[in-house]
């Protein structure tokens, strides 16, 4: 749902809801405006799982408090996990890579610890592959990621290779992602983001069509 002429959307997908509004006061209103709607549908906002974030040059400017309907104030962070993808509070929409950096390195050093000693280098890669990169991947082609971020993604794999193949020369590192035909997260990201783009402007929703305006 959205009021462009306003700058108001609701972005919705099964329990999780972004209401999205260009002021505090803004945002308040359409908060409830959706308790209204929930209410009618017997449903209630739980304000202990809900927060605010602020984007734009003064996201770091302290905000007013925004108050639901029944009186229960819900927070501003600097961090929100909204499907699977950490989106933190900056001067523009940035995504935050922490926490899938982390989760590769668990799911990699857990493929590493139970067969590390008895499989193949290809093996292993191709349980990476499977396991581990969409993990590290996940909800990435839909997130404007800079330069420095898309390095950082390749640097996460080329350390495993430095630690699968016991060497710590990058030549040689590209040397065996290329020889196990292994792509890098910026190469994959690149052509997934592509596909992403043509979908995304074929894409009939209102509220998708005004951000390519």
């Amino acid at each position: 749902m959205c009021n462009p002429g306003n700058g108001l959307y609701t972005v919705l997908y099964a329990d999780d809801i972004i209401l999205l509004a260009p002021s505090v006061v803004s945002l308040e209103k359409l908060l409830h405006n959706c308790e209204l709607e929930l209410n009618w549908l017997d449903i209630v906002i739980n304000s202990k799982k809900s927060f605010c974030l602020r984007v734009g040059p003064r996201y770091d400017v302290k905000c007013c408090k925004v108050v639901s309907s029944t009186g229960k104030v819900i927070p501003w962070c600097n961090e929100i996990r909204y499907l699977g993808i950490y989106i933190i509070g900056s001067r523009e929409f940035k995504c935050s890579l922490d926490f899938a950096k982390k989760s590769f390195y668990r799911a990699a050093n857990a493929i590493l610890g139970k067969v590390g000693r008895h499989a193949s280098e290809e093996v292993i890669l191709q349980l990476v592959s499977s396991k581990c990169m969409p993990v590290l991947l996940y909800g990435l082609e839909a997130c404007p990621l800079n330069k420095a971020a898309l390095n950082s993604l390749d640097f996460v794999i080329n350390r495993f290779f430095m630690k699968l193949f016991k060497s710590n020369n990058i030549d040689i590192v590209r040397k065996c992602q290329e020889e196990f035909e292994f792509s890098l997260p910026s190469a994959l990201l690149a052509h997934w983001s592509e596909l992403f783009l043509v979908k995304y402007r074929h894409c009939d929703n209102a509220f998708c069509k005004s951000l390519l305006i």
